[in-house]
């Protein structure tokens, strides 16, 4: 196996978080640039779980390049150069492993996370908005069709492929994906103001927790603040998990009301009431039926 050192060039820092970090990488003989998760290798502690989770979920994500070229691992991705399939998840495009080390090389993303452009940009229009979930539900629903959960999705954790008003959003960080019917109580995981209540609750759960987040990441669009909010982490979560929100007047006054309830039918505490991600793609909010 070639050392991914032979290959490409490491740059500087992207993102850290857990036991992982993200830099900007360079291929040296193409000059393309990639980002690289580098992924610690802790097979006595916890660690070792969440590493081969996330390894586990991408390779149910992944497939081959038709030439297979590329680098693989020996003891986690087996097969050569993996890639996802889907236009709005991130693109793998080759992985290697040492002694101490997983390293997932994924296309690079230049535009910045939700996140931090609801910051420069301000609030979203109905359209935008729409048009933004929906390649969210459509990433998503790849997924659960998959048999996996994300568990997981925030703003922080939807990338823009480039830095233009247009540019498409990509879904990343499998870190605490779960494949469905591996755990029927799987814990609570997730960012808090994200999670749905029967997670909270400890309840068994399956994909419909992250229709919930889905809901709680439009909300958050077009109004800028969170459905259910609160300094006292406690507090917070026991309103999560009674699906203690409103449409506040006069914030959402302004709102239509297939906007209001799009959303409500996603922050549905009844899980069998919850739209999957096909009827949500369904919704006129979502279909093409929003006014200017």
């Amino acid at each position: 196996m070639q050392r991914i050192n032979n290959i490409y060039c490491f740059q500087h820092e992207l993102g850290s978080g857990g036991y992982s970090k993200v830099q900007m990488c360079v291929h040296k003989k193409t000059g393309q640039q990639y980002a690289v998760k580098i992924i610690e290798k802790k097979p006595k502690d916890r660690n070792k779980y969440w590493l081969d989770n996330e390894i586990k979920v991408m390779k149910r994500l992944s497939t081959l390049h038709s030439d297979g070229s590329g680098g693989h691992t020996s003891g986690y991705l087996h097969g050569k150069t993996p890639q996802m399939r889907h236009p709005n998840i991130v693109q793998l495009r080759e992985t290697f492993e040492d002694e101490s080390k997983v390293y997932l090389v994924m296309e690079q993303l230049t535009g910045g996370c939700l996140f931090d452009r609801m910051e420069s940009m301000g609030l979203f229009s109905e359209r935008d908005a729409s048009n933004l979930i929906r390649q969210v539900l459509q990433a998503v629903d790849y997924l659960h069709e998959q048999g996996i959960v994300h568990r997981d999705l925030k703003p922080e954790n939807l990338m823009f492929a480039n830095k233009t008003r247009d540019s498409k959003i990509v879904l990343i960080d499998f870190g605490l994906a779960m494949i469905e019917g591996s755990s029927p109580r799987a814990g609570v995981f997730g960012t808090p103001g994200y999670m749905a209540p029967e997670m909270l609750a400890k309840k068994p759960y399956g994909k419909a927790v992250d229709l919930w987040s889905i809901g709680v990441i439009a909300y958050c669009l077009l109004c800028g603040y969170l459905p259910i909010d609160d300094d006292d982490e406690d507090i917070l979560y026991a309103k999560n998990e009674i699906g203690a929100f409103q449409f506040d007047s006069p914030s959402w006054d302004k709102f239509s009301d297939s906007a209001k309830d799009f959303i409500a039918k996603l922050m549905c505490l009844d899980v069998e009431k919850r739209l999957t991600c096909k009827q949500a793609l369904a919704h006129p909010w979502i279909s093409g039926q929003v006014k200017p």
